[in-house]
């Protein structure tokens, strides 16, 4: 029988982790499809150069649909609205270790997960512009294409490092995992690791 303590609470809705999942899908085929366009190994691996091209390429273009769709629930928005709050608490949270370790004042979201909102946000937005120059050459002059060229691969790098932080981090902690995939948590994780949040959902 299960403990009153250890029920689960309910923490992402059925429409926020098909958003995140056909979003990390495709971002993961740009990924790996980058790293055999740019990597002389891989790429002579594989081959097929202009198949894996159109594959980068469209799957980019697709990348920003989950996200915008997504803004049809209201769970989603809310949650949108929570990751885009930086409080106190989340500048203590970055800088006190013990915060960390406790969850103490932390909401439904930590200051590591907002900061890696952010950061992905941020750069899907890069990458999908200077992506956009660089598919439509006759759109911009030269140099304009030169930059784009230069800030979508440095930003591309930026952006794997950051999803390969993103998963191991998420691979570390099995019931943040199981709450992307089923959408509950217990409530002893959610009181250590979220401890603000599991009081407001109590209430």
């Amino acid at each position: 029988m299960t403990r009153p303590a250890d029920r689960d609470l309910h923490r992402f809705t059925l429409a926020e982790r098909w958003v995140h999942w056909l979003a990390g899908v495709l971002v993961l085929i740009c990924v790996l499809t980058a790293a055999i366009l740019y990597l002389g190994p891989l790429a002579v691996l594989v081959g097929n150069r202009q198949i894996v091209e159109t594959v980068h390429v469209y799957c980019g273009f697709a990348l920003p649909v989950p996200i915008v769709a997504g803004l049809l629930s209201r769970a989603y928005r809310a949650d949108l609205s929570r990751l885009n709050r930086f409080t106190r608490s989340d500048w203590r949270w970055l800088r006190e270790k013990g915060r960390r370790l406790s969850g103490d004042g932390v909401g439904k979201f930590n200051a590591g997960q907002k900061l890696n909102a952010a950061l992905s946000a941020g750069s899907i937005l890069v990458l999908l512009g200077t992506g956009v120059l660089m598919y439509f050459p006759d759109w911009t002059r030269l140099a304009w294409r030169t930059g784009a060229t230069l800030m979508h691969d440095w930003f591309a790098l930026a952006f794997g490092l950051l999803v390969a932080g993103h998963i191991g981090y998420a691979l570390r902690d099995a019931e943040a995992m199981r709450g992307m995939l089923s959408g509950k948590v217990t409530k002893t994780w959610a009181e250590q690791e979220h401890e603000r949040w599991a009081a407001e959902h109590d209430r």
